[in-house]
C-alpha cells in the first residue's frame, strides 16, 4: 500500500527565500525545520521557519513528481501558487499541528 505525501513551501521572516520540500509526515518535517535539527541545512542557514503552503497527494510518488514540477517554476509562478491558498503568506504551522 502506498503512503500519501505532500509538498510544502517554507520561507523566512522577510518572505524573501523559498524552499520546496516533500514529505510523508508534514507535522514532523515542519517541526524539524523549526528546530533547525540539521544546522548545516539550507533551511537552517536561511532561517526558513515558516510554512506558507502545503498540498496533499494520495501517494508519495505523486508528491515527489509535483515537487519536481514546482521546483522548476520561476518565482512569480510559485508566488501565484502560494497566493491561491494563503495570500497573506501567514505561517500555517499551527493549522498543521492541530490535525
Amino acid at each position: 500500500m502506498d503512503r500519501g505525501g505532500c509538498i510544502y513551501i517554507m520561507t523566512n521572516i522577510a518572505r524573501t527565500v523559498l524552499y520546496i520540500g516533500v514529505t510523508s509526515d508534514l507535522q514532523a518535517r515542519i517541526a524539524e525545520h523549526k528546530l533547525a535539527v540539521d544546522q548545516k541545512s539550507f533551511t537552517a542557514k536561511y532561517k526558513l521557519f515558516y510554512c506558507i503552503f502545503y498540498e496533499m497527494h494520495p501517494s508519495i510518488i505523486e508528491a515527489i513528481a509535483r515537487e519536481k514540477e514546482v521546483k522548476k517554476w520561476n518565482r512569480a509562478k510559485k508566488t501565484a501558487l502560494i497566493n491561491t491558498v494563503n495570500p497573506a503568506w501567514k505561517d500555517l504551522s499551527d493549522e498543521i499541528n492541530s490535525w
